[in-house]
């Protein structure tokens, strides 16, 4: 699968703009704030419906514009599949597939698989468990639109029982009937994805490892670890065990929206004593088993998104690298970098064909 053509109206800082790629790597290169990254947005909505950095549509409306428009012609199994998204302010985003609209926008996820990364991904080491959940959700969802459902009926189920238990705190009365039907309802959901999690990162865990092996050339010894209440009890009679603690804190404190995942080098912290380089290839090498990961369960090769990620590695961690993203294992991948001289360079050593795209304030010379 790749991406034939991209065009973008009133996106952030472009006024207009269409581009025809390569199958293999294209490079957008130009200084910071130049809009590079946001091409890459524009691509990461045609596969997830929504902006990577931004959760609120209408902030990637155009200063003194009404909407905007992102349209994609997607090559998929010798097939063209035609998507588009639009935004208008104060009206629901409209999502299309070969000009017909989308019930629900869940129904898109996974079609046309994507892997982003970013600078902004060192939230998944440095910021709360969140974070992380969200990288392991996001992963399954490409490949199993049931478990998007399965969360969005947990949440729904979790922000009912909280809201009962501050009911209950601020009425104090209290019916254990009421609580028992929202507790089978939670632990029915929440087993169903704890048990998805659970043989996700039974594999993943495996595919990661080979990646960090290969980017440090097996001088670092990391660790991915699942961490889940439910690997050691059953979710009914944990909700069951802590309903007095969760009267008394107005929330419901056991749960798979406590997982998280546990990230070492050489035994220790990957957040406190890793390096930069090291968290930095930690992350890459995540993202690249998520790639795999997507690859091995879609059976066709996803796009990938590689930001600004030049800076902080090493240039022979750089340059195995554009290897291995450059090799048959891996399909179109889109790059940005500020200096033009370097990414020739960099593909030049490899012996890679690229395609450079030069970005100047919201204007691009192909």
């Amino acid at each position: 699968m790749y991406l034939q053509q991209l065009s973008v109206i009133n996106f952030k800082n472009y006024q207009e703009a269409e581009l025809v790629f390569s199958a293999g790597v294209n490079a957008f290169t130009g200084n910071n704030g130049a809009g590079k990254t946001n091409l890459l947005d524009a691509i990461h909505y045609l596969s997830l419906c929504k902006s990577y950095f931004n959760p609120i549509d209408s902030q990637q409306i155009k200063q003194d514009e009404d909407f905007f428009i992102i349209t994609g012609v997607f090559n998929k199994n010798q097939q063209t599949e035609a998507v588009a998204c639009s935004v208008k302010r104060n009206q629901k985003k409209q999502f299309k597939r070969n000009k017909k609209d989308y019930p629900r926008l869940a129904d898109h996820i996974g079609l046309l698989p994507l892997v982003m990364i970013s600078p902004y991904d060192t939230s998944i080491i440095t910021e709360g468990s969140e974070e992380r959940r969200k990288f392991v959700d996001n992963v399954i969802s490409q490949t199993d639109n049931h478990y998007l459902d399965e969360l969005i009926t947990y949440n729904k189920v979790l922000a009912n029982r909280n809201a009962l238990l501050k009911l209950i705190a601020d009425t104090g009365r209290y019916d254990p009937s009421l609580l028992e039907v929202l507790d089978e309802q939670l632990a029915g959901s929440g087993n169903r994805i704890f048990e998805r999690r659970k043989a996700f990162m039974e594999s993943f865990t495996a595919i990661f490892n080979s990646h960090y092996r290969f980017l440090s050339d097996g001088a670092e010894r990391v660790e991915l670890i699942y961490e889940s209440q439910l690997l050691q009890d059953d979710f009914a009679a944990l909700l069951k065990k802590n309903v007095e603690r969760d009267r008394a804190l107005e929330r419901t404190t056991v749960g798979i929206h406590k997982d998280d995942l546990q990230f070492g080098i050489h035994g220790m912290s990957m957040k406190k004593f890793g390096s930069q380089g090291q968290q930095k290839s930690f992350l890459i090498a995540l993202k690249l088993a998520q790639y795999t990961f997507l690859y091995q369960q879609k059976g066709f090769k996803p796009l990938l998104l590689l930001d600004d990620i030049f800076d902080k590695l090493d240039d022979e961690r750089v340059t195995k690298l554009m290897k291995m993203v450059s090799n048959n294992d891996f399909g179109q991948v889109f790059i940005t970098d500020t200096s033009v001289n370097r990414v020739q360079d960099i593909f030049q050593k490899i012996n890679v064909d690229i395609k450079l795209f030069k970005v100047t304030g919201g204007v691009i010379d192909a």
